[in-house]
């Protein structure tokens, strides 16, 4: 199950880094372990499967540029191959940037969802940063009753730790109650505009 999950995210930033441009593998690579990396440990040797079966399934084509110059033989081994997102594969992207179910705000797919919010409709965002801090608050009343069933029997070191790991658990809800408000606020204003534009359409078809 967990290694399903993983991949689910993997393809999702696979499709979304290739959506913003086609790529080497190894600046694929690169990318992924700057994006992944952020949130879970990525392993390399996942990433070549993983652009294996989006081949397979038509959502990613390879571009292998000749070199003129180059014996036919070399030109396989020379040539760099670049990853290219299909229209198959934009259509997945969309469709995996709609989901807003626990998968998205659960520690291994929620950085890589917030990643390309860019690209993601405001009403799924906001779920997911409203699932995501859900499921802080009640990670929060989980640690907290652990440190006040633990906080006389452990020694200042554990003590110290668990209160780190409290603290940032607090820091992450309040910078999530942060972005929810921008979030609601953008959208009562959008709501707002668009109301106001239905109101003056009769007016303006009467003149």
């Amino acid at each position: 199950m967990a290694a399903k999950k993983g991949a689910g995210v993997l393809e999702l930033a696979v499709l979304g880094l290739l959506h913003e441009s086609p790529m080497h593998g190894y600046e694929l690579r690169k990318r992924l372990n700057t994006l992944l990396g952020m949130f879970r440990a990525f392993s390399y040797g996942s990433l070549y499967p993983c652009l294996k079966q989006l081949l397979a399934n038509g959502l990613i084509m390879e571009d292998r540029p000749e070199e003129p110059n180059a014996p036919l033989a070399l030109q396989s081994r020379r040539s760099k191959i670049v990853y290219k997102l299909t229209a198959d594969g934009k259509e997945r992207l969309q469709l995996l940037l709609t989901e807003a179910g626990p998968a998205s705000w659960e520690d291994e797919g929620f950085g890589v969802h917030f990643a390309f919010f860019s690209h993601t409709r405001a009403d799924v965002r906001l779920r997911i940063l409203e699932g995501r801090r859900s499921r802080l608050e009640e990670r929060l009343e989980s640690v907290r009753a652990a440190l006040a069933r633990t906080r006389e029997r452990v020694d200042s070191y554990t003590l110290e730790l668990q209160n780190h790991g409290l603290e940032s658990v607090e820091r992450e809800v309040r910078w999530l109650n942060e972005l929810i408000g921008r979030e609601r606020a953008e959208q009562e204003q959008q709501a707002q505009s668009a109301k106001r534009i239905d109101q003056d359409m009769p007016r303006d078809e009467g003149r």
